[in-house]
């Protein structure tokens, strides 16, 4: 399985060329050198079956991976039985449309972890989340990855480590948002050292296989003085980290493969090739490196 780059969603420059329909954005990533895309569902999986298959044959068509992002709707860590029987239709729609569209993963918010004391949060998550693990196998839909998210504020579930222990209960990948981690940290993602430190504790957690198969959501994002995502930027903005070279480096040295989705605002296709280009770029430099005398 060889790294892919795309964007989360169609970026400003896809409506910029007169395109409006998703069935459009398989062939326009591959003219464009992408080949991944992250189809959006943050507002409720609205998506019909005929449209999915649509999608799905047009983006093997186009050697486009495809990867589905849940509604923002998602709470696992509520004791509210409405919301906890929404939770699970939302990811269980979500997996129904992956399978139709033949994506391979669904990437969603783990919830709230504001009102209670966070280990009790987590532990109300991993129960909820074995439940709809059990139903989505019940229905024929586990060999559909459900990916949650490192996030970006201190009032959400998803720090690294709730998302690893979320991760241990299934053959379940994490999604590692680069940005979230930066952001939450106050910026501590700056070099290949903290980048190294993610993937260190992935593996020690999940083991190398799981590691190889990492989805990655990667973007410039601006945050507030008391550590926490303020918004999502663009390399065009020139001033917010954290820096794609670093853990380009590390993905070359351990020979890592996973998807990598750009999130940046408007203009996630055009810095997603900027990733790519520079993921090419290390890649280069190490095969043409001289042996050691």
């Amino acid at each position: 399985m060889s790294i892919r780059f795309g964007p989360a969603g169609a970026p400003e420059s896809f409506y910029a060329e007169g395109y409006k329909s998703s069935l459009d954005m398989p062939a326009w990533l591959k003219r464009n050198g992408l080949d991944a895309f992250e189809y959006q569902c943050s507002r409720g999986v609205n998506i019909g079956e005929e449209t999915a298959r649509r999608l799905g044959a047009l983006a093997r068509e186009n050697n486009i991976l495809l990867s589905i992002h849940a509604p923002y709707y998602i709470n696992l860590s509520t004791v509210d039985p409405v919301i906890r029987t929404k939770t699970k239709m939302h990811l269980i729609k979500s997996l129904r449309a992956a399978r139709w569209m033949g994506a391979t993963t669904v990437v969603f918010h783990p919830g709230s972890a504001s009102g209670g004391d966070r280990r009790e949060m987590l532990g109300n998550a991993k129960r909820l989340f074995q439940e709809i693990l059990n139903e989505a196998e019940e229905e024929g839909l586990a060999g559909i990855i459900l990916a949650p998210e490192t996030m970006g504020k201190k009032n959400q579930l998803g720090s690294l480590e709730e998302v690893l222990a979320l991760c241990k209960l299934s053959t379940t990948i994490p999604a590692l948002d680069f940005g979230h981690l930066h952001a939450v940290t106050g910026g501590s993602i700056i070099d290949k050292a903290s980048f190294a430190a993610v993937l260190d504790l992935v593996e020690a957690r999940l083991g190398r296989e799981m590691l190889q198969r990492i989805h990655i959501h990667f973007s410039p994002i601006e945050f507030t003085k008391t550590g926490g995502e303020r918004k999502h930027r663009t390399l065009a903005d020139g001033q917010f980290g954290p820096d794609f070279k670093p853990l380009a480096e590390l993905l070359v040295e351990r020979n890592l493969t996973p998807t990598i989705i750009c999130e940046s605002n408007g203009k996630q296709a055009e810095d997603a090739l900027v990733y790519r280009s520079i993921y090419e770029q290390v890649k280069n430099k190490k095969s043409v490196l001289p042996p050691l005398s």
